[in-house]
């Protein structure tokens, strides 16, 4: 089971080229093989920060990119839990402050799963598995 950060989300959908052999066989695979792409709430939000803030642009209003994702069938978004608001602060205290990322790990220990990133903080936090 994998969860994608949020950077990795946008590229497999808007530049696939962008992500490493090993992220896309991983996407690939969960996608094709039943599991799906897992994605935290938090991402969403990080999409419309970024793209409030200038920093993100997208062909298409965030609103209207996020909607269209939802409707993929081998997506699945899920909000952050009780559980999930609690490991963010208890499991991730060696990560950096960055409230998102550290939902993203905390969305992926509550999940089991490994965490599709590029982000070497999350990589070296050594708290999931992570693929690139």
């Amino acid at each position: 089971m994998i969860v994608l950060d949020t950077h990795a989300w946008l590229w497999f959908i808007n530049s696939p080229e962008e992500l490493g052999k090993r992220a896309a066989s991983a996407i690939e695979k969960a996608r094709t093989g039943g599991r799906g792409l897992h994605i935290s709430c938090i991402s969403t939000w990080e999409v419309h920060m970024l793209s409030a803030k200038g920093r993100l642009s997208l062909a298409i209003a965030p609103d209207v990119w996020v909607a269209r994702c939802e409707r993929l069938s081998f997506v699945r978004f899920h909000p952050v839990n009780n559980s999930i608001a609690r490991l963010a602060v208890s499991a991730c205290g060696a990560m950096p402050s960055d409230p998102a990322d550290r939902i993203i790990v905390a969305t992926a220990l509550y999940l089991g799963a490994s965490v599709v990133t590029r982000d070497e903080r999350i990589k070296a936090s050594g708290l999931v598995p992570c693929v690139w």
